[in-house]
């Protein structure tokens, strides 16, 4: 059986069509997921942070669901999947919370642009 050039032609135009659209919907996919941290402060300093278990609760008892919730230092940082799932616990945890403690919403851009700095070169930076 031999394979006319003109189907081998369609058939490589097709696989690269292919190859170009798979290649666009991963990238598409891939600048779409944006994680989303909440980061709860004490107002006062020597003050502690809340326990993890309460906020756990908290969240829990409104339907909110997050990926991890993690003390550094004196911040408590809970990690959500998007930002909507972020500022929708900031409104529960505003209302929940005593009034010692400031709520701060931080996206998560470091993924993209550390991966752009990558492409930049430094070196001929002026300024």
């Amino acid at each position: 059986m031999v394979i006319s050039p003109l189907s081998l032609r369609r058939l490589s135009y097709a696989l690269i069509v292919l190859v170009f659209i798979s290649a666009m919907l991963l990238i598409w996919t891939a600048l779409q997921h944006q994680e989303s941290t909440l980061a709860i402060r004490p107002v006062n300093q020597g003050a502690s942070v809340p326990d993890g278990f309460s906020i756990w609760h908290h969240l829990d008892a409104n339907g909110i669901r997050f990926k991890s919730i993690t003390p550094q230092d004196d911040v408590l940082l809970i990690k959500f999947d998007s930002s909507a799932q972020s500022a929708a616990a900031k409104v529960v945890l505003d209302r929940t919370l005593p009034h010692g403690y400031i709520i701060a919403q931080q996206e998560d851009n470091s993924q993209p642009a550390a991966w752009l700095s990558l492409l930049r070169d430094t070196s001929h930076r002026f300024g």
